[in-house]
Formats: C-alpha cells, sequence, structure tokens
C-alpha cells in the first residue's frame, strides 16, 4: 500500500508501470534502452478515490487524465529507468495529495466602517479637485 495521506492510501496493484524508449539525453544508450516510465493509474474505478476526490484530480490532471478516467504520467528527465520510475510515483503521489485536500471554504466579508468611510473621505477629495479644475463660479 502506498500511503497518500492520513486516511488515505492507493494498492501497488493499482498502478501499471510500462518501460518506453526515451528521448533526450543518454547517447546512444537511448536508441537501445527502455528508460522512460509510463505510469498508468486507473483513477475512474479505484475503490480508495471518493467521488470529490475524483473530481479535483480530473481538474488537476487535465490532459494526463484519458476518457476511460485513467492517469497517465510519463516520466522520462533522468537516462535510468530506476530514477524515472521514482519520479513518476512521486509525481503521482503529489497530484492525489493536492487532489485530496478539499478546496478552502470561502466566507464572504463585508468592509468595515473604517474602510467605508476612507472610501467615501477619498471620493469627496477627489471630487474638489476636479471641481477646482472647472471656471470659477458665476462666470457663465
Amino acid at each position: 500500500m502506498i500511503s497518500i495521506a492520513p486516511g488515505l492510501s492507493i494498492d501497488e496493484r493499482e498502478i501499471e508501470e510500462r518501460f518506453i524508449r526515451a528521448s533526450g539525453p543518454g547517447g546512444q544508450n537511448v536508441n537501445k534502452v527502455s528508460s522512460a516510465v509510463q505510469l498508468r493509474f486507473d483513477a475512474g474505478h479505484s475503490p480508495n478515490l471518493s467521488p470529490g476526490m475524483r473530481t479535483r484530480l480530473a481538474r488537476l490532471a487535465g490532459r494526463r487524465l484519458n476518457q476511460d478516467g485513467i492517469l497517465i504520467i510519463t516520466a522520462q528527465r533522468y537516462r535510468t529507468q530506476a530514477r524515472n520510475r521514482d519520479d513518476a510515483m512521486g509525481r503521482l503521489i503529489a497530484l492525489l495529495r493536492a487532489a485530496a485536500t478539499p478546496p478552502a471554504v470561502r466566507r464572504p466579508t463585508r468592509p468595515t466602517v473604517a474602510s467605508r468611510q476612507h472610501r467615501l473621505a477619498t471620493k469627496q477629495r477627489r471630487g474638489r479637485i476636479k471641481r477646482l479644475r472647472g471656471p470659477p463660479p458665476g462666470d457663465e
């Protein structure tokens, strides 16, 4: 079991790893060794994810989540398969942790009396300045 957050863990059998050839650094080795990792996690059918967490995960994952609800993370940042595997697993855990935290509830607030008075005083000051720019009174 992989621990994500307190009270939330996913089974390692829910994660599927595929090794593919990576582009980028590696020299001649890049043509013969499959060092990139494609991690697949079926978020749509995972019994450990709540419906709210699934929707937050879908919003956070973006294009990495396909139509079938499978989250695909590709890691090819490093030259070795082991480091790419750790990188992909770390990114999956970070994404699931971000989806596990519910958004903060926004409570509407009202402006204070002092802030209202300050705003009105500023408006009056500005109006006086603009009135002084006009023609003098009685010059019509």
